[in-house]
């Protein structure tokens, strides 16, 4: 049996193989959409706190930094997943699944993803917070309509990132009850040295890292008022009269 026609009779593709997709699917909708709801205040709340920020607070930074952000993400994703099952059953009623998965996964990309936006803030340039500040605007009205503008291209390359890394956490979470893409993987792949749905697997996985990391560079793109103003100029340059008089 060749390799097209296995595509069409395997079970683990025809049957198994959409449903770990939707599992897939499911885990990285809900764990990013609750990363991207607890890592923004957070990332926002690093910066802010730090020394020399908008609001020093460096013992509350310290506590944050070094002891929730720090420690977690040095903790590797399998040993976290396995060591948060209790917390998953309690959260969810269940230790299995693309549910139970995702606290698993929210909890290991929060960090992380706290860390970039973290880091996109603080290319902020400094004098555009300080004329704000000049101008009399309270330090919410500088994080709301100074910083996270200045900073969106930056967010949303961060979130496109760590949209990315869910996806390869998320196959680890597979392999260890969460299920998708990576239960398919291990079970058909793997135990049952199944290369065909092992290539299927892959080339899945890749296509929709691709398809994130498009839509993220397009986002990025359009958020990015420095390219906008760019592209503008151009448009103005492209449709001015020549003035040049020919000899």
């Amino acid at each position: 049996m060749n390799f097209i026609e296995d595509l069409t009779t395997n079970p683990g593709i025809t049957r198994a193989l959409p449903e770990a997709i939707l599992e897939t699917l499911q885990m990285i909708a809900i764990s990013g959409f609750f990363t991207l709801l607890i890592g923004l205040p957070l990332g926002i709340f690093l910066h802010v706190s730090a020394p020399g920020g908008l609001r020093p607070m460096p013992v509350a930074n310290r506590i944050v930094s070094d002891v929730i952000v720090n420690i977690t993400r040095s903790i590797p994703f399998a040993i976290l997943m396995v060591s948060l099952i209790p917390l998953a059953r309690l959260i969810t009623g269940s230790s299995i699944g693309p549910i139970a998965a995702s606290v698993s996964l929210t909890i290991g990309t929060v960090p992380f993803f706290a860390r970039l936006v973290e880091a996109a803030l603080r290319d902020v340039n400094a004098g555009k917070i300080d004329a704000a500040l000049v101008m009399g605007s309270t330090r919410m009205q500088v994080i709301g309509k100074v910083l996270v503008p200045e900073a969106m291209p930056g967010l949303v390359a961060a979130l496109t990132t760590t949209m990315v890394t869910l996806v390869g956490y998320s196959a680890m979470a597979g392999i260890i009850g969460g299920g998708g893409l990576g239960r398919l993987a291990y079970n058909y792949g793997f135990q049952r040295f199944d290369t065909t749905v092992m290539i299927v697997t892959i080339v899945i996985m890749v296509i929709l890292v691709q398809a994130i990391q498009w839509i993220g560079d397009a986002a990025v793109r359009r958020v990015d008022h420095r390219t906008a103003a760019t592209a503008g100029v151009r448009k103005v340059r492209r449709h001015e009269p020549d003035t040049t008089i020919g000899v």
